[in-house]
C-alpha cells in the first residue's frame, strides 16, 4: 500500500458527508479494508458539507490512525453536488471514485471498476442498481420516473438506476472542472460528455444508520435542476400554453358571434371572467418559467462560489499548516480558503 502524496496518488474516493456521525465507524471499517486490499496507492477525502453534529470530530480520529484519510470542510452547507464537487477538484488521484456515506452503494464494487476502468481503458465506470428492494415502493417508483424523464431529456446515453457511484478518469474529472455549471447534477453531465463508459451492476443496500438527506423536498428539487440544466422544455412548455390559451380565445370570440348573430343572450360577464382568468393564469406559468432560467443566467453572471473550502487536512502537518503559496486559481464557481 503506497503513500498518498500528491502526483503518486492512484486512486481518490470522494465522500460527501452531512450530519452523518452515525455511519462513520462502519463506513471506516468496512472501506478501509477494501482499498488496503487494492495494493495502489489511495485517498479518501471525506467532504464534510457544514454537519451539525459531530461528524468532522469523528472524521480526524478516525484520520490519526488511517493516514490516507483526508478530511475538508465546507464553511458551510452547500448541498450533495457542491460539496461532491468540491470533493472532485481537490482529489489527487489518477481515478476518482465517488461514494456516499450510508453504504447503500458497496464500497467491494470499487475493485471491479478499477479494474474494468483499467482493462477496458474506459474513463468512466457508473455503478448500476441492479436491484432496489431495499428502498420503499414510493422511492423506487419516484425514481423510475425520474430516470425515465431523465433519458428523454438527455438521451439513452444516461445509465438506468445510475446514481452518484461512480468511477472518473482524471481526463474527466479535468474536464468537469473546466466546465462554467453553476449547478451541476452529475448523475446527467458525465454522460453527455461521451466518455468511454462501462457498468458495475450491484444490489442496493439500506442504509446503515441515520436518516436519508434526500427527503422528497430535495428529490423535487433535483428533478427540477436536471431539467432546468439540461433542456429548454419548460420555455416550450410554456410556448405551447400560450397556443393553447391563444386558441381557446378563439374559440370563446367564435361562439360569442354566433350567438350573438343568433340572438342567445349570453352573461357577458362569465365568458369575460373566463376568458380573463384562462389568460391570467397562463401568463402567470410563462412569466414563472421564463424567471426561473432568467434567475440562473443572473446567478451565473454573478459568479458567486458555490462552496468555501475552510478546512483542508492535506494542507498541515505534523509540525503544523503548511507554509506554502497560494493555490492556483480554482475554475469560476470555487474559492478555496484554508482555515
Amino acid at each position: 500500500m503506497g503513500s498518498s502524496t500528491s502526483g503518486t496518488t492512484t486512486l481518490s474516493v470522494v465522500i460527501p458527508m452531512f450530519n452523518e456521525a452515525a455511519v462513520i465507524p462502519a463506513l471506516v471499517a468496512r472501506l478501509r479494508p477494501v482499498l488496503d486490499a487494492l495494493d495502489v496507492a489511495y485517498e479518501v477525502v471525506a467532504v464534510d458539507d457544514g454537519s451539525l453534529d459531530d461528524t468532522a470530530a469523528q472524521l480526524f480520529d478516525h484520520g490519526r490512525a488511517w493516514p490516507q484519510l483526508r478530511v475538508v470542510r465546507l464553511r458551510r452547507n452547500s448541498g450533495h453536488q457542491a460539496a461532491l464537487t468540491a470533493g472532485l477538484h481537490r482529489a489527487r488521484g489518477r481515478w476518482i471514485v465517488s461514494l456516499d456515506a450510508d453504504l447503500q452503494d458497496p464500497p467491494e464494487a470499487i475493485a471491479d471498476m478499477l479494474r474494468l476502468a483499467r482493462d477496458d481503458g474506459v474513463d468512466v465506470v457508473y455503478g448500476v442498481r441492479a436491484d432496489r428492494s431495499t428502498d420503499t415502493s414510493f422511492k423506487r417508483n419516484t425514481a423510475r420516473a425520474y430516470y425515465w424523464l431523465m433519458r428523454r431529456i438527455v438521451g439513452s446515453d444516461l445509465p438506468a438506476q445510475a446514481g452518484d457511484f461512480r468511477l472518473l478518469s482524471r481526463d474527466v474529472v479535468e474536464v468537469l472542472r473546466r466546465l462554467p455549471e453553476r449547478a451541476p447534477v452529475y448523475r446527467l453531465l458525465v454522460p453527455s460528455l461521451g466518455f468511454p463508459s462501462a457498468e458495475v451492476r450491484y444490489v442496493r443496500e439500506a442504509r446503515v444508520a441515520g436518516e436519508t438527506k434526500y427527503p422528497l423536498r430535495r428529490m423535487v428539487a433535483l428533478a427540477w435542476d436536471s431539467t432546468a440544466n439540461f433542456s429548454a422544455a419548460p420555455l416550450r412548455l410554456a410556448t405551447w400554453l400560450g397556443l393553447t390559451s391563444f386558441l381557446a380565445c378563439l374559440a370563446l370570440i367564435g361562439f360569442g358571434v354566433v350567438a350573438y348573430a343568433t340572438g342567445a343572450a349570453i352573461p357577458g360577464w362569465t365568458s369575460m371572467f373566463v376568458a380573463v382568468l384562462m389568460l391570467s393564469g397562463v401568463q402567470l406559468i410563462c412569466l414563472g418559467l421564463l424567471g426561473e432560467y432568467v434567475g440562473r443566467i443572473y446567478a451565473t453572471v454573478q459568479n458567486r462560489p458555490t462552496f468555501h473550502v475552510g478546512f483542508d487536512s492535506a494542507d498541515v502537518t505534523p509540525d503544523g499548516p503548511l507554509s506554502t503559496p497560494e493555490m492556483p486559481l480554482d475554475p469560476p464557481g470555487v474559492v478555496s480558503q484554508r482555515g
